[in-house]
């Protein structure tokens, strides 16, 4: 009876690792990452970062001096938003401070000199700057990139590693120049040795792909 026992857990455990070897090799055929093994930047190595809208976000539109013109509008999922005087504009791809120039160019057929702020107000980001985690996450997600985020920040949006990750052979695969290349990331000496030095920082689009241990 323990031998069947432990001859299922071996199997099912076998089972997870060749899934597991299949969401791998689909994602990095979705990315055509071909490059390996490249250092990833260490936590404190600042990005000049601005965010992007996308659609989902929601932006206030602040229009100095014309409270009846300012409001807050989600971004549809075709990239546009609608408000007052200001219909079917692209808000997609765009930052906060070019969304609001281009506000203001078509508020000027209605309003002299308009002075419009835009602000965001929640936040999801377009799809290919989100963070994803795959694999042996206790909770796998994609969420918005923030500036100067981490690799330790992202385990906490995430809840850790599962009892089955082989954390050391974690992998980010990252958008380089145009190329997709992919880093080891050391999970276990992070998360369960405590080694700072092994947090990197996060980049825009960054997928994380967390593998299964065998045994």
């Amino acid at each position: 009876m323990v031998s069947e026992f432990r001859k299922g857990v071996v199997n099912g455990m076998l089972r997870r690792a060749i899934a597991m070897v299949g969401v791998i090799g689909a994602a990095l055929a979705l990315t055509g990452c071909g490059t390996t093994g490249e250092p990833l930047p260490r936590a404190g190595e600042l990005l000049d970062y601005q965010y992007i809208i996308g659609p989902g976000d929601t932006v206030s539109i602040f229009v100095w001096g014309n409270p009846e013109v300012s409001t807050s509008v989600p971004v549809r999922p075709d990239g546009r938003i609608s408000a007052p005087l200001v219909e079917e504009l692209f808000a997609s791809g765009k930052t906060s401070v070019e969304l609001a120039r281009d506000i203001e160019r078509v508020l000027s057929k209605y309003i002299r000199e308009p002075l419009v702020t835009v602000t965001i107000g929640s936040f999801v980001g377009r799809f290919d700057e989100q963070v994803r985690v795959l694999g042996e996450a206790v909770s796998p997600l994609a969420m918005p990139y923030r500036q100067d985020m981490t690799l330790l920040d992202l385990m906490i949006s995430t809840g850790g590693i599962s009892e089955f990750a082989a954390g050391n052979k974690a992998v980010v695969i990252r958008s380089v120049n145009g190329e997709r290349i992919q880093g080891r990331v050391l999970l276990d000496d992070l998360l369960r040795d405590g080694d700072i030095s092994a947090n990197v920082e996060m980049r825009p689009g960054d997928i994380l792909i967390i593998p299964e241990s065998w045994f």
